[in-house]
């Protein structure tokens, strides 16, 4: 750990109100530059380590980052005030696709264009921009309170990560793994480059399907005798066979009609040629398992270099695979009279050529899903193309084991399935890219022919030409938890903090960035990347829907940390959903939130008040009150809870508990009992104080992975030692987290004060029931049996969180007979009546009573009419009668409720 700097300066006093602003950067600045985030050596337990999931250089904090740093700061913050020695390592990726687009809308925006600056300047351009904006995520993940070690931050173009790039790709080509390949790929027309499959978003589009019909090859008819587009191509045709299809262009490159096996629609067709519209290709009748029956005329089109299907069914049949496309998605010469126009314009052309030939059976509408370039917006072409490629069955197959063994768990353990079923039927990965912006492909090419794959120390031959592709980003990511160490170097760091603890990331990338983290990991390092995977899932708006710009429900969280602090923005997140589940992120439960540190600042800012000290932690416990034995126990039942769903990754559950121990049995019932123990004894106040600052500052402890900024001030105030500084390692995230004694338990501590305080909220709502005034005192009795002893030690209690006059309350074993005109209350074996005449105008509140009554009773008669009449039931929905079912028997019950409020007085 570096040298401490000087911690913030706290006024004498606390203010009276919580304000987060001059709080969170203060703390933040101290935190960082005192080394708090950096691992310790000294550290006793052993490295827990995370990976970040580095976010893109181009990007604005958005609600996904503010989810994944939420949960990883969570578990740092943790572990290390466990004692284990944490480090989470922080960084940026390159984002090949996303950045080089932004900065090539610059070049467009200067009039300009990458072709027209060249690759060299483009990547200086590029470089430029990245240390103008890059930092800007950094900054905003501090922002968030993440407590990473930023002396370790990396980025996945820094020297030695690219290192590890190049040794990764020339192992795995030397190894057999990495190929050069001609094969179908998803392609970006705009971008000019092949595209993952994360890149391809899919959208529902009402779309026309078209039925074409192509001339069969018979012994009267060899094929066209005329050219295309005198209305008499097929002319002399006698036999014919129908496709449907969503793509005319890509009739052009049809090789093949598909028919189901034995379907006897087909089975003259089988063997002989169609001939392909516009080109007179002749193309072969096939019968394949592909082709569904049900689906247009049965028959099918079959396009091997431009659909994914069709591509598997040429190689099953040695089909020529003819690619129609340049690469800005125009007709290529393989087109015919079509080369040259635009995709789509050529699809409408080929539609009008084959209505005034004849060929044109009908059009219907049709509903699919088509890919959509995520990145450029335009829809993907599936385009054959000549690709470098990962070989991935063997390194899958180590992913695999590495989960199905044990040693590497899925949290939600359903996920589980998913990644089985991924990693069984995982095809090769393309990893190549047509940009200029990432890791260039470590290949070279000799003036003859001959391609060298070199390593990070090898220096290519004069005359060596590189390969001008970049590698898929993801390939740098898949390194990402060991290459940030060091990796390929056994460097320290690798040797300590690798194979990392957990990957904390959203459910949606599990087969695009942790499969290949595995795979890669597995291979070239000997074992899995990390222990644990954990799934969060994704934040949508309070109705569950996906947060969009078109529905105008994007929730900016630069915003919400603005208006309401971190704090509340963290907590929400941490405690509004479940692992692996979506989170509907509610405006109102961050309010909740907000006010939540409110009430921390206000309870610590009484406690103080009261006089409690750092010091009062040494007073000796021995004049322990019920209510003090009930709260230690609690806390302790508390902490022990916590430890339990931290390890299991229940942090929602774990956080909820905390804020319901807090507000819910410390604030609202500790705290005021305290304000009664203050006023006795100098003993019973010794006590009260220690326990007040031993559950305070406990739970403030508990809290402080959820909330670091507001527990670290409130704590600072807490534990400050009058007349002396601050050491500058004084932190409350360096302290020790709560684990809870089970000896401390005090299970009839529990059960006694669950009596006492549900007799107290019982005379509470009777005093609201009949409006009584809050500074009144009234009489009661209570019937205590066998509690009898317990309930008259806590009658001073009783009284004054019941405002019961003390002198009239009694508090007995039994009575002879249950007292008249008295409002009862019945617990079990414990029974209280309090006399309606200290409480209320007796003939006052008959009077209003029957007036109550009266309407209720008019109410339930109009109800039941309603529900009488037979027009009404029988004509009304279903839902309105029910609903009309409902109000009567609520009706009904408010009713009765006022016939027994009457039959009392």
């Amino acid at each position: 750990m570096t040298n401490a700097a000087t911690p913030p300066i706290r006024p004498d006093e606390m203010a009276k109100a919580y304000e987060h602003q001059p709080v969170e950067r203060p703390l933040y600045t101290w935190w960082e530059q005192s080394g708090f985030f950096a691992p310790r050596p000294d550290a006793p337990k052993p490295p827990f380590v995370i990976s970040i999931p580095p976010p893109n250089v181009t990007g604005e904090l958005h609600l996904g980052h503010a989810m994944f740093v939420t949960i990883e700061d969570l578990m740092i913050r943790w572990r290390r005030m466990q004692g284990y020695q944490t480090l989470w390592v922080p960084g940026t990726d390159h984002a090949g696709i996303a950045t080089q687009t932004l900065v090539e809308k610059l070049l467009r925006s200067e009039g300009t264009s990458r072709e027209q600056v060249g690759r060299e300047e483009f990547l200086r351009r590029t470089w430029e921009w990245k240390a103008k904006y890059g930092g800007e995520i950094q900054n905003q993940l501090r922002r968030l309170g993440a407590s990473c070690d930023w002396e370790r931050e990396r980025f996945t173009l820094d020297e030695g990560l690219s290192r590890s790039v190049q040794t990764a790709f020339k192992r795995l080509y030397d190894d057999g793994l990495i190929y050069k390949g001609t094969y179908l790929v998803n392609w970006s027309p705009n971008l000019q480059t092949a595209v993952s499959d994360l890149e391809v978003e899919f959208e529902t589009r009402q779309v026309s399907i078209w039925h074409v019909r192509y001339p069969v090859i018979n012994a009267d008819w060899a094929g066209p005798q005329h050219p295309w587009g005198s209305g008499r191509w097929a002319e002399g045709a006698t036999q014919w066979i129908t496709v449907a299809t969503t793509r005319p262009e890509t009739i052009l490159g049809d090789t093949a009609v598909a028919t189901p096996p034995g379907d006897p629609r087909f089975s003259d067709l089988l063997g002989r040629s169609a001939v392909l519209p516009a080109l007179a290709r002749h193309i072969p009748i096939i019968a394949d398992e592909y082709v569904d029956p049900e689906f247009g005329s049965g028959a099918v089109k079959i396009t091997p270099a431009h659909d994914k299907n069709d591509y598997e069914v040429g190689k099953r049949h040695n089909l020529p695979q003819i690619n129609i496309l340049n690469k800005d998605a125009t007709i290529n010469a393989e087109g015919g009279p079509y080369q040259g126009m635009e995709r789509f314009a050529a699809r409408k052309a080929i539609v009008q050529d084959l209505e005034r030939e004849g060929l044109l059976v009908k059009v219907d509408p049709h509903t699919m899903s088509v890919g959509i370039s995520q990145r450029s917006g335009e829809i993907i072409e599936p385009l054959l193309s000549e690709q470098w490629f990962v070989k991935t069955r063997p390194l899958a197959d180590l992913a695999l084991a590495a989960v199905r063994e044990g040693r590497t768990k899925i949290i939600p353990e359903r996920f589980e399935k998913v990644y089985y079923h991924w990693m069984e039927n995982i095809e090769d990965w393309c990893i190549s890219r047509q940009l200029w912006w990432g890791h260039r492909i470590p290949v070279w090419y000799m003036p003859d022919g001959t391609m060298l794959v070199l390593g990070p120390d090898e220096t290519p031959p004069e005359g060596a030409v590189q390969d001008p592709d970049v590698l898929d980003t993801w390939f740098s990511s898949g390194l990402w938890p060991f290459s940030t160490l060091g990796w390929p170097e056994q460097t320290p760091d690798l040797a300590t903090y690798y194979p990392t603890s957990v990957m904390e990331t959203g459910y949606d990338i599990i087969f695009f960035w942790v499969a290949r983290m595995m795979m890669l990991g597995c291979y070239l390092t000997g074992t899995e990347p990390f222990h644990t995977i954990y799934l969060h899932g994704l934040v949508r708006d309070e109705h569950g829907r996906k947060m969009s710009k078109s529905y105008g429900n994007v929730v900016n969280p630069l915003e919400v940390m603005d208006a309401q602090g971190t704090d509340a923005l963290r907590y929400t997140l941490a405690t509004s959903g479940t692992p692996g589940q979506d989170l509907n992120l509610n405006p109102q439960r961050i309010e909740a939130a907000r006010n939540f540190a409110n009430k921390i600042w206000n309870i610590t800012r009484f406690v103080i008040s009261k006089g409690v000290r750092s010091s009062d932690a040494n007073n000796p416990l021995t004049m322990l009150s019920l209510a003090d034995r009930w709260i230690l126990s609690r806390y302790h039942r508390l902490c022990l809870d916590s430890d339990r769903l931290l390890e299991g990754y229940n942090f929602g559950e774990a956080g909820r508990q905390m804020h319901d121990f807090l507000w819910g049995e410390f604030a609202d019932w500790y705290v005021e009992i305290a304000k009664v123990q203050l006023e006795g004894s100098a003993e019973q106040q010794a006590t009260t104080r220690a326990v007040l600052y031993t559950v305070l500052e406990g739970t403030l402890r508990l809290l402080h992975p959820y909330i670091p900024f507001i527990t670290e001030e409130v704590w600072q105030y807490l534990t400050r030692v009058e007349g002396q500084e601050a050491a500058a390692s004084h932190s409350i995230m360096l302290a020790a987290y709560p684990s809870g004694d089970a000896a401390l338990l005090n299970p009839q501590a529990e059960t006694d004060w669950d009596l006492v305080q549900t007799l107290i909220v019982a005379i509470r709502n009777i005093r609201s029931e009949y409006k009584v005034e809050p500074a009144k005192w009234v009489a009661a009795t209570v019937v205590g049996g066998e509690r009898v002893t317990m309930l008259r030690e806590q009658a001073a209690l009783i009284a004054r969180l019941g405002r019961v006059d003390l002198q009239r309350l009694e508090i007995v074993e039994s009575i002879a007979a249950k007292p008249t005109q008295s409002a009862a209350i019945v617990l079990g074996g414990v029974e209280a009546y309090l006399p309606l005449a200290g409480l209320i105008d007796l003939e006052a509140e008959r009077v209003r009573l029957r007036k109550e009554l009266e309407q209720a009773e008019a109410d339930v008669a109009r109800r039941e009419a309603k529900l009488d009449n037979p027009s009404f039931v029988g004509k009304a929905p279903a839902n309105v009668v029910q609903r009309e079912r409902d109000s009567l028997e609520t009706a009904r019950a408010a009713l009765a409720s006022l016939r027994e409020r009457l039959a009392e007085i």
